[in-house]
């Protein structure tokens, strides 16, 4: 941990006081906890019939639990599941990518590994908003074609082993700040495979985000280059200065990415000079404070941290109190729950529409999805017989919800497509 210099509480709350009311509110929805809270506000909304696009009925939710136990007793008979991460989708059609990688880069120390590892997670997942029904990646090395976030992880994983985002050609396994500050939507349309017949949704959106990201990164050296030439990965540095007692909180991953990623997603909603993200506005949500009317989401950036979590633990350090941060409010798990009617629509017809990402139909289905992932846990575990400690909500995801709803959208919908649609601009799902 990095030495800090010894400021009293008498200094700190004199600087605090220095912010504006509205900063110390902003900061508060840059939180797992605010997320959690406010859509717990929107489902018992929901439960009293106040919620203008959706109905709510908890006693379909037992039955939900049952289809996705059966996913997971199919994909994991031996019920040894791992996280819902990346990393995951890196291992798409049985192969273990980045073990390869591992054992084959020139790295001398755990910090260097996960530095890179953070490198390619960071950038991995932020490349993976909805591809669209049309778009495949044909790989290479196996000869397989693959899809949607499959396809977008193993498309950006070659990328990155190609040395794509490296400035540097003796060390092609990095990202670094000067590549994606100058990285193209042709570019990615060439590492991606895209063409006429090969269409990718939002990939100006994927373009200008890394270029916002290679921006935010080469500026703050301070945080991103305390061990290297500004990279993503250096973030590394920050969240393990978190540690304590070898322990890191799952929630200080998602904290740190708030806080200095925040500006790489574009201008929406700010608040006391605090650019928001991935958050939203709904008339019933309350606060005490100038957020009220405001519901924070910030799925791309908790999927992130699901996915720093194994190159923490690889580095050998322990995260702990994974529970703080919440399921993941994105098309998938949303569809679950409303494929198996534990929610519905209330007009039939906006099944037929698209709709903006800040719609209130939208902020309300992502609301919902949020807290039906804590109600439906229980079940989850209690059919498995797990007690809540030995089986995470990211256990549950990964099993898990996430799968079941593409099970469940595939049954329904021959295209596998999910039961709404979301205008994307590639930066949200």
């Amino acid at each position: 941990m990095t030495d800090q210099p010894d400021l009293s509480s008498k200094t700190h709350l004199s600087s605090e006081t220095h912010l504006s009311s509205e900063t110390l509110a902003a900061r508060k929805l840059l939180t797992a906890k605010a997320v959690r809270e406010r859509s717990h506000q929107l489902l018992e909304a929901g439960l009293a019939g106040r919620l203008h696009h959706f109905t709510v009925d908890l006693n379909r939710l037992d039955a939900c639990a049952d289809e996705v136990v059966a996913t997971i007793r199919e994909a994991y008979p031996s019920l040894d599941i791992p996280f819902h991460a990346r990393w995951r989708h890196f291992s798409a059609g049985g192969h273990d990518r980045w073990d390869a990688v591992m054992h084959g880069a020139p790295w001398e120390n755990a910090a260097q590994m996960a530095r890179a590892a953070f490198d390619l997670a960071i950038v991995s997942v932020l490349l993976d908003a909805g591809a669209g029904p049309q778009w495949r990646y044909e790989e290479g090395r196996t000869g397989e074609t693959y899809t949607r976030s499959e396809g977008l992880a193993i498309a950006s994983f070659d990328m990155f082993l190609s040395g794509a985002f490296s400035s540097n050609p003796n060390d092609p396994f990095r990202v670094d700040a000067d590549v994606l500050m100058t990285m193209t939507a042709e570019d990615l349309a060439s590492g991606f495979q895209v063409s006429v017949d090969n269409p990718l949704v939002g990939l100006e959106g994927r373009a200008s985000l890394l270029n916002r990201l290679g921006r935010v990164v080469a500026t703050n050296p301070d945080i991103f280059g305390q061990a290297d030439d500004p990279r993503p990965g250096g973030i590394f540095d920050v969240i393990a200065g978190t540690t304590l007692d070898d322990n890191i909180k799952a929630t200080s991953i998602l904290e740190a990415l708030l806080a200095h990623l925040g500006p790489i997603w574009p201008g929406r909603i700010t608040l006391g000079g605090i650019d928001l993200g991935d958050t939203w506005r709904h008339p019933l949500v309350e606060a005490p404070d100038a957020t009220k009317g405001l519901i924070p989401f910030h799925k791309l950036s908790q999927w992130l941290s699901y996915s720093l979590i194994e190159p923490l633990e690889w580095a050998g350090y322990n995260v702990v109190e994974i529970d703080g941060l919440t399921g993941l409010p994105e098309y998938r798990n949303g569809g679950l729950f409303l494929d198996t009617g534990v929610i519905g629509l209330k007009d039939q017809e906006d099944a037929k529409r698209a709709h903006a990402v800040d719609s209130q139909l939208v902020v309300e289905w992502r609301a919902l999805t949020v807290a039906l992932l804590d109600r439906i846990a229980d079940p989850i575990r209690a059919k498995l017989g797990f007690k809540a400690e030995d089986f995470p909500l990211a256990k549950a995801l990964e099993g898990g919800t996430w799968a079941t709803g593409r099970r469940l959208a595939k049954e329904k919908r021959g295209d596998g497509s999910p039961p709404l649609s979301v205008i994307s601009d590639g930066t949200v799902f």
